[in-house]
């Protein structure tokens, strides 16, 4: 094991030290170390650009700028076999939040993601994305006089 300096300012420490107490480390070691692993995985999720994955794209936006919910809809249209559904909260008398179901190629996945996050009046936004692989299988479901349908399976 090695041991490592860094240098925290003060109100980033109270975050820290407040999270440590929450979850119940037993040191800022083990934070430190589980904080790290989690960016260091959520970096990686999206490095092999052609694994297939499924994503939720959650960003809140300012719903009075100019023409952003036109853009943004005609964005997910542009992208119709990437966007699986979208989830649309009303948060307050300016801002919503979308919640956004993608499916795709991590690489096409993140490109289009970057695009919403970077429109101009969206205020936050992450992705969170699961690498998984995607089939499709032909078969019939349920009774007997169920047809046989080709569609896809993600496992």
């Amino acid at each position: 094991m090695q041991r490592v300096t860094i240098t925290l300012d003060d109100d980033l420490m109270v975050e820290l030290d407040e999270l440590i107490a929450a979850r119940g480390y037993q040191n800022r070691s083990e934070a430190i170390r589980d904080l790290a692993r989690a960016g260091m995985q959520q970096t990686a999720t999206g490095a092999r650009t052609d694994q297939q994955c499924v994503a939720a794209l959650v960003y809140v936006y300012d719903h009075g700028v100019r023409e952003l919910a036109k853009r943004l809809t005609h964005a997910f249209h542009d992208h119709h076999d990437m966007a699986v559904s979208t989830l649309h909260v009303h948060l307050d008398h300016d801002s919503c939040m979308e919640v956004a179901v993608l499916k795709g190629q991590a690489g096409a996945v993140r490109r289009f993601s970057e695009q919403v996050i970077a429109e101009r009046g969206v205020k936050h936004g992450r992705l969170v994305m699961v690498p998984v692989q995607i089939n499709s299988e032909r078969h019939a479901h349920g009774n007997q006089a169920s047809r046989p349908h080709e569609h896809a399976h993600v496992r």
